[in-house]
């Protein structure tokens, strides 16, 4: 497997053949975005490759489409061009487009592209935020890919979340090899304390019970709303027993690096 960390949540993966592209944001620095509830942020750096280097994309992943720190202007622009693209239900229905395909929770799909040797993905559960929010935030997933007939996850993307049951309770029964963790502790003055990512420590801690092969941290940086950020994430791979800090893998901006 080869991943390139292209910045916040954006990364690509080429594995078994495919090139997987996951929440694309492209858009340069300096714009702010609104979300729900009269929130925002300022998108604070730009992506680390461009578009125009990407190459051929066979599959999108959307942990969800209505966030532009997932999916920005440009990142939109990339979706018609990918063999596939992999949403929640909810957003395949705004997104409409004939290459995208909507999944909830726990549905699974076998994806083909010519060429490559076959992928399932499962959707794994997220919940954007504090419990009771999801009318506020919206439908969110992650993607668990096996090849076909194995029980073992090559790659886990667990999307935005929070540290919840739902996501403990699936790193309790995944057997992964490469898991990209988002982190960030995202938070807004006008919501006080409550968290809508895990931050650093959180990360760590899911880390912890899913033991990956390698765990690579995500979408920590890049905007403004996040309260912990990369220095809660360092902080919190610093304080990890040595078996899990082992586990981690830093990646440099816009560099492939083979796992």
């Amino acid at each position: 497997m080869r991943v390139t960390r292209i910045g916040g949540p954006s990364v690509l993966v080429e594995l078994d053949g495919w090139r997987i592209l996951i929440d694309p944001t492209f858009d340069p620095p300096g714009r702010r975005y609104p979300f729900a509830l009269g929130t925002s942020s300022v998108k604070t750096r730009g992506p680390a490759i461009e578009p125009s280097s990407l190459g051929e994309i066979d599959l999108i992943l959307v942990s969800h489409d209505h966030h532009a720190d997932n999916l920005d202007t440009a990142g939109r622009g990339l979706l018609p061009t990918a063999t596939h693209v992999l949403t929640t239900a909810s957003g395949a229905r705004r997104l409409a487009l004939p290459n995208v395909h909507g999944l909830t929770a726990g549905q699974k799909l076998e994806l083909e592209v010519t060429g490559r040797a076959r992928l399932e993905v499962t959707a794994t559960p997220c919940r954007h935020g504090p419990a009771f929010s999801h009318p506020i935030v919206g439908d969110v997933i992650g993607f668990a890919f096996r090849r076909p007939g194995q029980p073992e996850v090559v790659l886990w993307v667990t999307g935005d979340s929070v540290l919840h049951r739902a996501i403990r309770r699936t790193a309790s029964v995944l057997d992964v090899d490469v898991a990209i963790v988002n982190a960030g502790g995202v938070g807004f003055p006008m919501t006080g304390p409550l968290k809508y990512t895990m931050t650093g420590a959180d990360a760590v801690q899911l880390i912890t019970e899913l033991a990956p092969r390698v765990a690579i941290p995500a979408h920590y940086d890049g905007w403004s709303r996040f309260r912990d950020g990369e220095k809660g994430m360092r902080a919190a791979v610093d304080a990890a027993p040595p078996d899990v800090r082992s586990r981690i893998r830093w990646l440099p901006d816009g560099q492939p690096v083979d796992i």
